[in-house]
């Protein structure tokens, strides 16, 4: 039986059993709030738990490493929808230690793929057409300093509004421990007005 097999057994007894009614919500977020967090499988519950949130209390949006690697991506347009048509107010990027996009090196990845029998003129062709391979495969090197550019990247937007609060954070991986990286406003004691 695969793994598909057993989430559809699991999901026709939880809806016959009429489970879902103690999620009910909306979709607007009860606490203002989205999350941008990675995706790593440590996390899933222990994330929600640490922070105190129930269904309904935060949209949350994950990817590897929590990262926004692009302006014009799906993961920024995700958090400026949530700010614009889902009454967000405060965006929380928030990381782990021992991160898989930590140290992610570009040559060893596609290395990767050339070994899965992807063929190399698709790779090659992805290099023609413009698309820099190396960068979009290469990780971090620093956590912190990874949760700074991405709040940047953020406050930084031209669609995004000055009054929405920015912040970025680390969580343990195993105990769920929150460090402030960037408290809006303030990192590394540099204010967000005089940026």
């Amino acid at each position: 039986m695969s793994e598909l097999d057993n989430i559809l057994a699991h999901n026709r007894q939880f809806v016959e059993s009429g489970e879902y009614e103690k999620y009910f919500t909306d979709k607007y977020p009860e606490r203002g709030l989205a999350v941008l967090s990675c995706m790593d499988a440590r996390i899933i519950e222990l994330l929600p738990n640490a922070l105190g949130l129930r269904n309904g209390d935060a949209k949350l949006i994950k990817n590897a490493g929590a990262l926004v690697t692009h302006p014009w991506g799906s993961v920024m347009r995700s958090l400026l929808v949530a700010v614009f048509e889902l009454k967000v107010r405060e965006i929380m990027v928030i990381a782990h230690h021992d991160c898989g996009m930590q140290g992610l090196n570009a040559e060893e990845f596609l290395g990767r793929v050339r070994e899965s029998r992807i063929p190399e003129d698709r790779i090659e062709t992805l290099r023609y057409a413009g698309i820099d391979l190396d960068g979009w495969l290469t990780g971090f090197d620093n956590v912190e300093d990874s949760v700074r550019h991405t709040v940047e990247l953020i406050r930084h937007h031209p669609l995004m509004p000055r009054h929405i609060a920015v912040h970025g954070l680390i969580i343990h991986p195993v105990t769920g421990k929150l460090t402030t990286v960037v408290r809006d406003g303030v990192s590394d004691g540099i204010s967000r007005e005089a940026v």
